[in-house]
């Protein structure tokens, strides 16, 4: 099992950027593929990027591709989502999960084993 820590969420002004951050502990992180979600006011929680385990490949959503980066740092045990051009649509809490099926990588909330609490983002306009 991997416990998640999200943290580096924040106000920011629209073209703005952020870099979040989840702390894994526990069992290694590089025992799984990496995921973000986020969910806005009155929405469904949505994919946002992944990663897999080695960090060698990654999958975006096309509202995010081109802004935001995920990766990853195994020996430290944390993934990151640098958040660039932020616009005030990118408002949400931003969750960090993990897949312990190291297969493709998944874009759905059912596929995903393990969550954090989550961190807010507010872009304002």
């Amino acid at each position: 099992q991997v416990q998640l820590v999200e943290s580096g969420g924040g106000l920011v002004q629209a073209g703005g950027s952020l870099r979040l951050s989840c702390a894994t502990s526990g069992r290694t992180s590089s025992s799984y593929h990496m995921g973000w979600f986020r969910r806005a006011p009155g929405k469904e929680r949505e994919f946002v990027a992944a990663i897999t385990w080695s960090g060698g490949s990654t999958s975006y959503a096309s509202s995010v591709k081109g802004r935001f980066t995920i990766s990853r740092d195994n020996a430290k045990n944390t993934v990151y989502l640098q958040m660039n051009s932020l616009r005030p649509e990118d408002t949400a809490v931003y969750y960090c999960a993990a897949d312990r099926d190291l297969g493709v990588l998944r874009r759905t909330v059912s596929a995903y084993h393990y969550w954090g609490q989550g961190t807010q983002v507010t872009v304002s306009s």
